[in-house]
């Protein structure tokens, strides 16, 4: 009897030794990123990695397809609820960004048609300095916001950058549509001023966007499971292509304006000036209500937007702003910072050259084009392009195969050549036998733009770095990005359409060579993991993180020159998060050693390693909890303690 106690004591303990490896395995070798031997996807030869990750992308495909099927048939509307809940209201800042920033060249377009303004616009009535600064004072405001509030989203919260901002478009609106002076040039002077105000805010949204969907699992209370190995780069990027909507949507409302007040005639040689200015004031009063609800939504509806930061300031004992990590960040990620803002100022040399001067390049490709319409109807088809460019960025910008950095790299090297050839046969390409080959380089350029670095550049800026400044870090990315928009505005100002083409190529092929030697690649890099990284940097033990990033794939031409990723070792790296997580699990216990049940509820707990092994217990032992966190309707709960113990995980 003795035995049989023995045998099944002995059968009971294995067992239970069994399933804690079982969950270990599970923990730390999560099916999206390493196979079934616990092979990491990237440690694959190159053919079993490739067949390995169309695999993954495949059955996920599949996995969403069933979602969103499913989603579709218990309401038809919930898809277009949840892009708006999950990509439209993150970005609804950017939204505005774009609909403001780039309404400049389209009521360039209409002032020089007007009948008073165009004197005005010509520089003949009107101060030409003044004129030349409504395009680059509002680059001045972006490049202060994002330096500042970039700071401020880290010292004091995100949800606190996030309001601040909301308030000043808002105010920065009303001053646009009331815009006026006593003459011509003092309402010049007014309206350059009002959109330096408005702009302050727009630029504190790419520090305060990019960190909110980059800890969008940790704002809403949730466990971070695949979504963030495998779609955080989509949410992101879904935020920023707000930017691109809100082109069209300026676009298409100064269209509809001008046919309404113009009597439906957009091809006038001159517009009056009661139709300029109600087609003027109404396109910017129809935003500010839109903003006057953005204040209302993020002042009650994103109390938790400053939660991941919180939860890292206080494991690192932080009150504050965390300037220890703002130094360790320029020693330890110095050429990453190279990479993210040399690689975002070469990039709006692109794209605010083009935006910025939009109107003069579609003259130049579309020579016959006469009247304000007919140019906006251009730069309608334009931005179509645009929109492609933008939503094939948040397709494949989280494939392992392509992913971020390859992304930037081509779409630089595209724009570089399709502005070079044009460059060096400018009078060959604006010829009418060939000017359809000049229309197709440049709507490749606005498409490459978009699929490539004027996405990857928002995104990294925010992801190559951690959480305690990465809004610090994020903006001054952002800042030097409008230092090159500010170049190419100032440059265009005094320069020609042509002269402009021999200029800008030049920044492609600098911004290729920065991604190439400093960038990291971070496509399937577990952001926690990049957390617990940066732990072991800021406690000055960096040499004993053997984890996966230091894996030579997420590392930089230059850190592997320089040896980082020497200590990628994913045999040591398992052992240490078993012992991480004994330790986390003993320190927990003791924190609750006076309640006599246990109880974790995840709203509380941030740790890493604790959070993910009690939610693989309960995705072990609640089917319904999966699917109820799989669609984003999962709340916060409180859940029982996990099988593990301090027993079992007591032992060696």
């Amino acid at each position: 009897m003795d035995a049989q106690n023995y045998k099944s004591d002995h059968a009971s303990s294995e067992d239970m030794e069994t399933h804690e490896k079982e969950a270990f395995d599970q923990l730390i070798y999560p099916a999206d990123s390493y196979t079934a031997e616990g092979t990491y996807w990237a440690d694959l030869p190159f053919g079993s990695r490739i067949s390995w990750c169309i695999s993954q992308d495949g059955a996920e495909l599949n996995k969403e397809l069933a979602w969103l099927w499913g989603m579709f048939k218990a309401d038809p509307l919930s898809p277009i609820s949840y892009y708006f809940k999950n990509f439209l209201l993150p970005g609804a800042g950017l939204g505005l960004e774009g609909y403001v920033l780039f309404s400049i060249s389209n009521v360039k377009s209409i002032f020089k048609e007007s009948q008073s303004f165009a004197s005005c616009w010509s520089g003949d009535t009107c101060d030409p300095n003044w004129i030349a600064a409504a395009s680059y004072l509002e680059v001045v405001g972006i490049l202060l916001g994002q330096l500042i509030v970039g700071y401020l989203g880290d010292r004091i919260g995100r949800r606190f950058g996030l309001i601040q901002d909301a308030v000043i478009m808002f105010t920065g609106l009303l001053m646009l549509t009331a815009a006026w002076g006593v003459t011509l040039n003092g309402w010049v002077i007014c309206y350059a001023l009002s959109l330096l105000f408005y702009s302050f805010g727009v630029g504190g949204e790419y520090p305060m966007t990019a960190t909110i969907g980059m800890e969008k699992g940790y704002s809403t209370g949730r466990v971070i499971t695949n979504e963030d190995r495998l779609h955080r780069g989509r949410s992101v990027v879904g935020a920023f292509l707000m930017q691109g909507w809100g082109q069209l949507l300026n676009q298409v409302i100064l269209i509809l304006l001008l046919l309404i007040f113009n009597h439906g005639d957009g091809s006038e040689s001159k517009i009056s000036d009661t139709t300029t200015q109600w087609t003027y004031r109404v396109s910017f009063a129809i935003p500010a209500v839109l903003t006057l609800w953005l204040i209302y939504y993020r002042t009650y509806h994103m109390r938790a937007a400053s939660k991941q930061l919180n939860a890292q300031k206080k494991k690192a004992s932080v009150t504050g702003y965390d300037v220890e990590s703002l130094k360790l960040t320029f020693q330890y990620f110095g050429p990453r910072v190279l990479a993210t803002a040399g690689g975002w100022f070469a990039n709006d040399v692109f794209f605010y050259g083009n935006k910025l001067y939009s109107s003069n390049f579609l003259k130049v490709i579309y020579p016959n084009t006469s009247g304000v319409m007919t140019t906006w109807l251009w730069n309608l088809v334009n931005i179509a392009v645009e929109m492609a460019g933008y939503y094939c960025a948040m397709w494949f910008v989280d494939n392992k195969l392509y992913g971020r950095k390859w992304m930037q790299i081509i779409g630089f090297l595209v724009c570089f050549v399709c502005f070079v050839i044009p460059a060096f046969g400018y009078n060959h390409y604006t010829e009418p036998a060939h000017i359809h080959s000049f229309q197709a380089m440049y709507f490749i350029t606005t498409f490459f733009n978009q699929f490539g670095p004027n996405c990857i550049t928002f995104l990294v800026a925010a992801e190559v770095f951690p959480t305690p400044i990465r809004g610090t870090a994020h903006g001054i990315s952002a800042a030097s990005g409008k230092l090159g928009a500010l170049a190419i505005s100032i440059i265009g100002a005094y320069t020609t359409t042509e002269q402009q083409f021999y200029i800008v190529p030049w920044f492609g092929l600098v911004g290729a060579l920065l991604t190439l030697l400093f960038l990291p690649d971070t496509t399937g890099l577990d952001l926690r993991e990049q957390e617990r990284h940066w732990q072991y940097v800021r406690e000055r033990r960096e040499h004993e993180y053997h984890g996966t990033a230091v894996h030579p794939r997420h590392l930089s031409l230059w850190e592997n020159m320089t040896g980082k990723g020497k200590h990628y070792d994913p045999k040591r790296d398992y052992q240490m998060k078993i012992k991480e997580f004994r330790a986390e699990w003993a320190a927990a216990m003791a924190t609750h050693s006076e309640e006599k049940e246990a109880i974790f509820n995840l709203d509380e707990v941030d740790d890493t390693i604790l959070h993910g092994a009690v939610h693989v217990y309960f995705e072990r032992t609640t089917p319904e909890f999966r699917g109820k966190e799989a669609s984003g309707t999962q709340e916060p709960m409180v859940l029982p303690p996990p099988v593990f113990n301090e027993q079992t995980l007591g032992k060696e």
